[in-house]
This record gives C-alpha cells, structure tokens and sequence, in this order.
C-alpha cells in the first residue's frame, strides 16, 4: 500500500516524534510520584539514558515505545514500504537496547522494561495496578521485571 501523504509530510510526521517526555513516560512518572517515588530522568551517565533512575533502589525503568523496540504486540508492525530500511533501523533499536541492558547489568543496575501496549490501547493494566507492580518490584530484589500488556 502507498503512502498516504506526501514525502514532505511523512518527513515532518516522522521528525514530530520524541524521544524523550513521552505520554507514556509522563504517564508513568506521575503513578510514581503519587506513590511518593522520587527518581531522575535521562541520566545521560548511564548507557542507554534510561527513562527513570532510582538511585535508592540501584534501579532503571526504560518505557518502551512497541514500534521503536519491536515489540511483538498490536502497535508494531513493519511498515510496507522502505522495508529493507526499517528492519535495520528497528533491528539497530533492538541491539542497542540488548547492548545497554548488559551494561546496566554489569554495573548492578536492576532494570524494568514497560512497554507501551501495556500503558494505552486496547491491553493497558489499570493504573493502580501498574502502580503497585512497579512500586512492588522497586522495594524487591528481582533483578528484571517486564510489563507488557499482551494477555
């Protein structure tokens, strides 16, 4: 299927997007913040500039767009066109994203990954229960937790 808009607008459409203070992200500060969770965003020091730092708890939250990350969900699918193109990009993402969590890893960093399917669409978790996951896994010792909202 061709595009629908022009290559001026699908340019313009594609350099709208953010990479950080996303929906998602700001969605996720504010259920920690009421829960009296304090924490740094981007720390630029850490490899992959995690989206949330709790120093406090030696933990990183990463929140996942599922098209950028691959996530195997309803919001990724590999666009019809300029595949060749997208599966590098897409797959660059997923090896970056492999490479920075060993990192983490290797510096005793425990980390949580929350996907975006689990935060808006069809699959989101109630936000009191997302609350009280994360808030959970934050005061545990688990060394990775993954939030997906895939049944």
């Amino acid at each position: 299927m061709a595009d629908v808009h022009t290559p001026e607008v699908r340019s313009f459409n594609m350099s709208a997007i953010k990479g950080t203070n996303t929906k998602p992200e700001i969605k996720v500060r504010k259920i920690l913040h009421n829960k009296g969770f304090r924490f740094r965003i981007n720390n630029r020091k850490l490899p992959g500039k995690p989206d949330l730092v709790f120093k406090k708890y030696k933990a990183v939250i990463f929140v996942n767009g599922c098209f950028w990350h691959k996530h195997n969900c309803h919001f990724f699918k590999l666009p019809a066109t300029r595949t060749e193109f997208w599966n590098q990009k897409i797959n660059g993402n997923v090896k970056k994203d492999s490479e920075n969590l060993k990192n983490l890893a290797e510096l005793g960093y425990r980390i949580m990954i929350i996907w975006e399917c689990s935060l808006k669409g069809k699959t989101r978790l109630d936000d009191q229960i997302l609350g009280e996951t994360i808030s959970t896994w934050l005061r545990s010792q688990n060394k990775f937790c993954e939030i997906t909202g895939l049944v």
